[in-house]
């Protein structure tokens, strides 16, 4: 079975993850900060929050930017169920924008119109949560230039896009939002095994966000409350988490992180292979925005709704181990019971009916990819 995606971990990962198992530290020591730092480096962001999953990054951030009880999260339907169940943990409201029929991305324009009925309605949203769906960047001018005029915050959900540029920066350097979230699962650009992390150019969002993934202590005694008893003293603050990071997973994102580029590069050129070998086939291909430079996560085809499980069947029968990236957020029971339904948002159930992901990791080589695409010649004309 050729997966759909696939984590590639070589010697010098497992030397620096060695190191850390035969040092004095296997949690809370000096190699996360050093990880920490040097993806806020790489995208040029001001701080980095490393924790225990992108998952566990969304809540924070949701929770460092204040939203909770009768407050409203907008995000794409077309995502991970994490991006809209971090503002249920808040005890917030969901809703959601459809997507963009080109780059099945929170579309702009559904967001504005959304936004001025919202705002007769007096339900605006308080966090916006575009999502990088496949690597891509979401048009963050537009959405920042919206946010500025309706006061909402932004939390880019950049798990899918951690090396992918706009405008040509880094994704992560925040200048369109307040926090920009990567996850480093194995099927992601770089792994930790587990982890996730959360930059931002705002440092007090940093510090709370470094606060709340560790139960909500402080060993700060200018954040203390009251006198302290002396140098071993902390305090709680606030109601935490245990969301850290260890040093284990640290060391294997920062050796990591030393191949981002390449890594980048490499799902490039297969993409484009990609695309020019499926060029004459009866498809969607994916599209890409001139101002994005994708991290390409994923590899998405449409095919004919009516077609789409047997095709999928056909692929996975032939040892392709394609997937479909994403159900819609609000056709899951959970959201159903929420009072979401069927044909709330057109663009992203039509895109589900239709979407198939292809196989796409660095380490996938040629011959193989064209089996991919031999086997979804046959399935296709069958």
């Amino acid at each position: 079975m050729i997966p759909y995606g696939r984590q590639d971990i070589r010697e010098s990962d497992l030397d620096a993850v060695r190191e850390v198992l035969e040092s004095d530290f296997l949690t809370q020591g000096p190699v996360v900060p050093r990880f920490e730092q040097a993806v806020a480096d790489k995208v040029g962001a001001a701080r980095a929050v490393a924790v225990s999953s992108g998952t566990s990054a969304l809540h924070l951030a949701c929770l460092a930017l204040g939203l909770g009880e009768g407050d409203r999260l907008w995000t794409s339907p077309i995502t991970f169920v994490a991006s809209a169940n971090c503002a249920r943990y808040c005890g917030a409201e969901v809703d959601f924008v459809d997507i963009d029929p080109r780059t099945y991305n929170l579309s702009v324009t559904a967001l504005a119109r959304k936004l001025e009925q919202a705002e007769r309605d007096n339900r605006l949203p308080k966090v916006v949560v575009p999502v990088h769906l496949c690597g891509q960047s979401c048009d963050m001018a537009g959405i920042a230039e919206l946010a500025e005029r309706y006061g909402f915050r932004v939390i880019e959900d950049a798990s899918h896009a951690v090396g992918g540029r706009y405008k040509g920066d880094y994704i992560g350097n925040g200048r369109y939002s307040d926090i920009t979230v990567f996850s480093f699962h194995p099927v992601k650009i770089i792994t930790s095994a587990e982890g996730g992390m959360a930059l931002t150019t705002d440092a007090a969002l940093a510090d709370r966000m470094t606060r709340l993934r560790e139960h909500g202590i402080t060993r700060d005694p200018q954040a203390m409350v009251g006198e302290t008893d002396g140098p071993w003293y902390y305090q709680q603050v606030e109601l935490g988490f245990n969301y850290r990071l260890t040093e284990i997973q640290a060391a294997l994102g920062l050796s990591q992180l030393a191949r981002l580029d390449e890594y980048v590069a490499r799902r490039e050129t297969l993409a484009q292979r990609y695309d020019e070998l499926l060029k004459a086939f009866p498809l969607e291909r994916p599209w890409q925005h001139p101002d994005a430079v994708s991290a390409r996560h994923l590899y998405v085809v449409r095919v004919q709704a009516g077609r789409r499980r047997a095709v999928f069947e056909s692929l996975r029968a032939a040892g392709i181990g394609v997937n479909v990236h994403y159900i819609p957020v609000h056709t899951q029971p959970y959201y159903r019971a929420l009072g979401f339904s069927a044909g709330d948002f057109p663009e992203a159930e039509l895109y589900y009916s239709e979407a198939i992901s292809l196989p796409l990791f660095p380490t996938l080589e040629e011959p193989d990819q064209g089996r991919v695409v031999a086997a979804l010649k046959e399935a296709l004309s069958a």
